[in-house]
């Protein structure tokens, strides 16, 4: 029940995450993809209006009436396509003279003089979505029944006419809109995708994670039951020892398990040492030095070889190349890195390192 509950906190977290970040992602495309739909007819608008613009120059200058100029262009915008945009012509004072739609011609030109200004300012892509959506939301407001709006003028050189280019309002916010649509569309299919590709995803490497610990976990636990029978053989042999030893001591047959006592230094002064009293023998920097259970330490000319051969091997044990290790001197084994052991002897901070070569001798020793 708890991964269960853990994947749906999980899920929802991804989904909480994913909406944050699209809702402000997808205005920011939205915004941006709009600004380069109006753009593009912006400028398509603006190149139509000025080769118009160029044409009427052209043909005043080649001395044709501009009452003729003026029926030709009609006849050929009349009629045309005014959906997206379109150009139209009028004079200095405002009346149409052109348009596609012939009802119109003579009326006056209904067009935001600070709208075009802005649109005509460079760099104005970023503010052609806020400024066109704003101009229709005003006229709406106004109650004024305006579906275009002129965005760009092209005055005809040495003529007192002007070449305007439209856009269709009605039809930018259709376009829009289908805009919108598209980037909410795209965006809820990828937020689903990702939302349950992560959560599955989260749920296979979850499981993996768990299937590696449960078998660390059964590892760990194996080796604190070898590490605990480990512990219990040497309490065991701990007490053999010394039942032995009491029995040879009555018997008066320790003679046939070793040396009883080793001769060792302190400066000048020989003293022999019973083996019973040793804790722990090592050698540093070539000198062999013996420890006792009382704390008292003397030094041997033996080497550590030879006293490990002379020393009854039911009680010493050679852990490394640097220590032998008394039976009684043992406090506690526990696991030290890779196969490895350590062994705590008793009052004293020492802490010898038994190889895993050595490991698997040691424990036969111990169940001897």
């Amino acid at each position: 029940m708890r991964k269960d509950k853990l994947y749906f906190l999980t899920f929802i977290s991804i989904s909480v995450i994913f909406l944050i970040i699209a809702s402000f992602g997808v205005k920011y495309f939205i915004k941006v993809s709009a600004n380069q739909l109006i753009e593009i007819q912006l400028e398509s608008s603006k190149r139509e209006a000025n080769e118009i613009s160029k044409l009427i120059h052209y043909q005043l200058a080649a001395n044709i009436e501009k009452k003729t100029i003026i029926q030709n262009i009609q006849n050929t915008i009349e009629n045309t396509n005014t959906d997206a945009s379109f150009v139209g012509v009028f004079d200095w004072s405002g009346k149409e003279v052109c348009n596609p739609d012939i009802t119109k011609v003579g009326q006056k030109v209904n067009s935001n003089q600070s709208l075009v200004e802005s649109l005509n300012k460079e760099n104005s892509a970023d503010k052609l979505y806020d400024l066109l959506m704003n101009q229709k939301q005003q006229n709406e407001n106004d109650s004024i029944s305006i579906v275009s709006e002129i965005v760009y003028i092209s005055p005809v050189k040495d003529s007192d006419l002007i070449v305007a280019a439209n856009i269709n309002l009605d039809k930018v916010a259709s376009q829009i809109r289908n805009l919108k649509t598209s980037f909410y569309t795209i965006f809820i299919l990828m937020g689903g995708l990702i939302i349950l590709s992560s959560f599955f995803a989260v749920r296979i490497i979850g499981s993996y994670y768990e299937k590696q610990l449960e078998i660390k976990n059964i590892n760990l636990e194996s080796e604190l039951v070898s590490l605990s029978k480990l512990n219990t053989d040497l309490v065991a042999y701990q007490q053999k020892v010394v039942v032995e030893n009491t029995n040879v001591e009555q018997s008066e047959l320790t003679s046939d398990h070793g040396k009883k006592r080793i001769l060792t230094y302190i400066r000048n002064e020989l003293i022999p040492i019973s083996i019973h009293e040793i804790s722990y023998i090592y050698t540093e920097n070539t000198i062999t030095y013996v420890n006792c259970f009382n704390g008292k330490k003397s030094t041997s000319n033996v080497s550590l070889d030879d006293l490990y051969i002379s020393l009854d091997s039911s009680l010493f044990f050679r852990a490394n190349r640097q220590f032998i290790i008394s039976i009684a001197a043992i406090e506690k084994i526990i696991k030290y890195g890779n196969s490895q052991l350590k062994i705590l002897v008793h009052n004293s901070d020492v802490e010898i390192i038994i190889s895993k070569n050595k490991a698997a001798e040691f424990r036969q020793w111990l169940n001897t």
